[in-house]
């Protein structure tokens, strides 16, 4: 009977939980981030500006865990080798760590849950947080951080007063005798339904969760479309191509963005390329990599081309299959990276990369 259930209702459930939980506007989208920006430089409460040396500043930024109860409801459970392990890399590296939102899920489990489930990922964060390498952003998912009360009550037993938690950060450095600046936020502002909506909170906590944990479905592996995120990340896209001298680093649509392309065109660009060479062996391993992100981020039907190199998403932490994406910034190199689980061992691949100030260029250019 669950079996039937599962096949029955994963495709109505998944579209709900989607027609709920995103609800992008460009002109809310524009607004809100324009908004947050210039608090930001105007240094209102609600971020940070961080200096960094090109030739030397590390930076991972990681997004969307939506670490939750470790029940079958709980998208990070599988990913949560992964995050550890690529921490104690970061870490060990002497790389800072932005958070960019969404680390809990508290649409669907409560703090002290999710607090107590998830002791060892809380642990690898405020190893950097004591060195002064660790930064927070809220998303809409665990937005009660963005609030004095909870923030005191969950967040400062384990990490303290030195925790504070923005709404966005700055990361500024200089190329060529010009400032240039890199934008990070969750990137929910402007999303209707998600930007602190109580309808949608209502929504995952008394629907989706109940029929989750039953028919044991993640809603990151059952998405049979990605138009709206693909939508949001366009959006998005657009607004950071209309800000002179800045990169945008999102989260949010679960979906990993590197240069304004994301990656799963990247993939078909590099597929075709291979097959024009006839290089067999490079056509099966993108073949494979295809088939295996397409109930991620495939199916998509909303395209269109992005020609400024000024949009980056840092897609998820949570993806069905235990992998995790993040950007990292390494001195004069930005990245797109996955951590997959081989043989039992977390691994870093690198999917995409350019020089920091070759994306400088290009956007100063156009």
């Amino acid at each position: 009977m669950k079996k039937l259930l599962q096949r029955l209702l994963k495709r109505p459930v998944t579209w709900l939980a989607e027609r709920f939980s995103a609800s992008p506007r460009k002109d809310k989208i524009f607004a809100s981030l324009t908004a947050l920006l210039q608090n930001i430089r105007n240094k209102k409460s609600c971020g940070i500006i961080i200096p960094f040396d090109l030739s030397s500043g590390k930076f991972v930024i990681l997004s969307d865990e939506h670490k939750g109860a470790g029940d079958l409801a709980d998208d990070f459970k599988l990913a949560e080798k992964n995050y550890l392990n690529a921490l104690d890399y970061y870490y060990n590296n002497g790389f800072h760590l932005i958070n960019l939102g969404d680390c809990e899920e508290l649409w669907e489990n409560k703090p002290e849950t999710v607090m107590e489930k998830n002791k060892a990922g809380f642990q690898a964060e405020l190893r950097f947080l004591q060195q002064h390498r660790y930064y927070r952003i809220f998303g809409n998912h665990d937005l009660q951080w963005k609030f004095d009360i909870p923030r005191n009550r969950y967040l400062k037993p384990v990490f303290g007063d030195q925790l504070a938690v923005y709404e966005g950060l700055l990361l500024t450095t200089t190329y060529n005798n010009r400032t240039y600046s890199i934008l990070c936020t969750h990137g929910h502002q402007g999303d209707q339904r998600s930007d602190g909506n109580a309808f949608s909170t209502w929504f995952v906590a008394a629907i989706w969760t109940p029929l989750q944990r039953f028919l044991e479905i993640s809603i990151n592996s059952t998405s049979d479309s990605f138009e709206l995120v693909d939508k949001h990340n366009i959006m998005m896209y657009e607004w950071s191509a209309t800000q002179k001298d800045l990169l945008f680093i999102s989260g949010h649509t679960h979906k990993p963005v590197f240069a304004s392309l994301d990656h799963i065109e990247r993939l078909n660009k590099q597929l075709e390329k291979a097959r024009k060479l006839d290089d067999k062996a490079a056509v099966e391993s993108i073949t494979a990599e295809l088939e295996k992100r397409k109930v991620e981020y495939a199916g998509k039907q909303f395209h269109k081309t992005m020609v400024i190199p000024s949009y980056f998403n840092s897609g998820c932490c949570c993806f069905a299959d235990g992998d995790i994406t993040g950007i990292e910034i390494e001195g004069d190199s930005i990245r797109l990276v996955k951590w997959e689980e081989e043989n039992g061992q977390s691994r870093r691949i690198i999917l995409e990369q350019s020089p920091l100030s070759y994306v400088f260029e290009k956007i100063s250019t156009t």
